[in-house]
């Protein structure tokens, strides 16, 4: 861990990661709605879309030498408290797990996002209690975050690493159409909810193309 003041490039990256999702879920609303509108309550996009632009809000009195695992720790607990529905403590559980991962290391390396982006999807399978093939969020990350490690382990750049992470993550994503939900709302459709692509993949997908192009433009 290196010291030093002011915010560390990572915390930077990060909150540049959180805002990119705010201008996301409110450019893809229509989208979302039309998505969970046909196997679930229509109301995703607007929890997702309050739920980061919350985030984005909150992040602009985050302290100046804060660490890049506090800024997902902060989106975490915003998350939690302004979101209903299981997309709240779902997604917050998840950053506030990554967050925690990270610790106080200053810098991200490909290994770190790796590591918290695991820690993220076990927080997620642990409180939604949902496995890949059951058409949730878990079928986009859980492929995102293997190929985030593999990339991690083979010495990959973050930037290059996490373009695959969200190749993976929008197969994961396209692979939910032609599965029977399991899990949540949908799953009370059972096989009348093939055909339909699962919103909570797609928000997934979203969050990791967010997070490539926040290291993108840094």
């Amino acid at each position: 861990m290196s010291g030093g003041s002011g915010p560390a490039a990572g915390t930077e990256l990060l909150v540049r990661w959180m805002r990119n999702c705010a201008a996301t879920f409110a450019a893809q609303r229509e989208y979302l709605t039309d998505l969970d509108a046909a196997i679930g309550d229509a109301d995703h996009a607007d929890n997702m879309t309050r739920g980061f632009t919350a985030v984005a809000e909150r992040l602009d009195g985050l302290e100046s030498d804060a660490v890049p695992g506090r800024v997902l720790v902060l989106a975490g607990s915003t998350l939690i408290s302004t979101v209903g529905g299981a997309s709240g403590p779902l997604w917050g559980s998840a950053l506030r797990r990554a967050g925690k991962t990270l610790g106080e290391e200053r810098t991200i390396t490909t290994t770190g996002m790796a590591a918290a982006l695991a820690a993220a999807v076990t927080a997620i399978v642990e409180l939604g209690e949902a496995q890949p093939g059951d058409k949730t969020m878990v079928d986009a990350l859980a492929p995102a975050a293997a190929a985030l490690q593999a990339a991690g382990e083979a010495g990959v750049p973050l930037g290059e690493a996490l373009a695959a992470a969200r190749m993976a993550a929008e197969d994961g994503m396209r692979a939910t159409i032609a599965m029977p939900a399991r899990k949540g709302r949908a799953s009370y459709l059972g096989e009348r909810s093939v055909g339909h692509q699962d919103p909570g993949a797609t928000s997934a997908a979203f969050i990791i193309a967010a997070l490539e192009q926040a290291v993108a433009d840094g």
